[in-house]
């Protein structure tokens, strides 16, 4: 899909379907609530996640185990969704900064592109 045949109402669905996708793909586990915003050069996802189960047991007995399975699992979900996004609306992705707080299962994302994400868009008349 081109993303300059797409409004950013669109886009944005589309970005949720993307996120939800790698989501489960990784995790076998779709997320709670997602928004989108764009914000100049930024995509800025703001997501509610379910904690993998098997993470939740062993959090209160080995945190820093679970939170360097954290780090892993968040930076092989920034590896995908780049790839994903790149592929298949031909935006370019500079940097993706993700966190993710397992107490609230708050998630924060934030893509960088190489310019405002409105020069992707469909120019409305």
């Amino acid at each position: 899909m081109n993303p300059l045949e797409l409004s950013a109402g669109q886009l944005k669905q589309e970005l949720t379907k993307v996120y939800n996708e790698v989501n489960v793909q990784l995790f076998q586990i779709g997320v709670k609530r997602l928004r989108v915003d764009f914000v100049g050069d930024r995509i800025l996802f703001m997501t509610y996640h379910r904690r993998v189960p098997a993470m939740s047991s062993i959090d209160g007995k080995n945190r820093e185990l679970t939170r360097m399975m954290d780090v892993l699992l968040i930076d092989e979900f920034k590896v995908h969704l780049k790839k994903r996004l790149e592929a298949k609306y031909g935006i370019k992705v500079v940097s993706i900064l993700k966190d993710y707080d397992p107490e609230t299962e708050l998630s924060a994302t934030a893509v960088v592109l190489d310019r405002d994400v409105e020069t992707y868009l469909k120019r409305q008349i």
